[in-house]
């Protein structure tokens, strides 16, 4: 296997519109977002926010217009974008059999982490979110709060220089929002490119940095 190119996080979707038959997911948007960015979409539920994230991320081809990431084109087939974009579209892939902890420690020594010290980021990680104290529950076990904070740990604990979010204030008090929104802040200070859809409106105060409103096509 050789190298995988290492994509800077600048992302760009140029009147990205989606359609399937005759129904319009999308309108033609475009969104710009660079590192150290948190660009948020905004819209009603229907508008085509997670459509036009999933097309972000390459998960989704658009029907109209173009979108890329590190000036490749977003396609996840395309390994350089798979490893440059972590993303919560949706409930991520989860193990009946494996403690909080375990699926961590998987994610962070299949991105390359050092297994010798998975463990420890895995409970940072979990500790950070306030949540070290389930690291050996299972996923079936946790409330709806907390495994909307799982699922956000999950993205979090894999390298990525683009991180897409889905609404990832769903089912968190205000509190948990806080702490969800501080590490997004540390994502994007640390460089990392954040475009996400929320309806937060304290949220996206909070951290955007630009705002895409999202026009529902209906």
């Amino acid at each position: 296997m050789g190298s995988v190119a290492v994509l800077t996080g600048e992302v760009r979707a140029d009147a990205v519109g989606k359609s399937i038959d005759t129904t319009t997911l999308l309108l033609p948007t475009d969104v710009q977002a660079d590192p150290g960015e948190c660009v948020v979409l905004r819209g009603p539920n229907g508008s085509g926010k997670t459509t036009l994230l999933r097309i972000i991320g390459g998960l989704l081809p658009p029907s109209t217009g173009t979108a890329t990431i590190g000036g490749r084109e977003a396609d996840e087939r395309d390994r350089a974008v798979r490893a440059a974009v972590a993303g919560l579209l949706g409930a991520p892939t989860t193990y009946r059999d494996l403690t909080l902890i375990d699926h961590l420690v998987l994610i962070d020594s299949t991105w390359g982490g050092d297994p010798s010290t998975s463990d420890e980021r895995g409970t940072a990680l979990l500790a950070s979110l306030g949540m070290d104290h389930l690291d050996d529950r299972f996923p079936h076990e946790l409330s709806s709060g907390q495994e909307q904070l799982f699922r956000l740990a999950l993205t979090f604990a894999r390298p990525s220089t683009v991180l897409l979010l889905d609404e990832p204030e769903q089912r968190l008090d205000t509190t948990k929002r806080q702490v969800v929104a501080g590490l997004i802040r540390e994502r994007t200070e640390a460089g990392a490119t954040v475009v996400m859809a929320c309806h937060d409106p304290d949220l996206t105060e909070a951290l955007a940095t630009r705002v895409v409103d999202v026009i529902p096509a209906r």
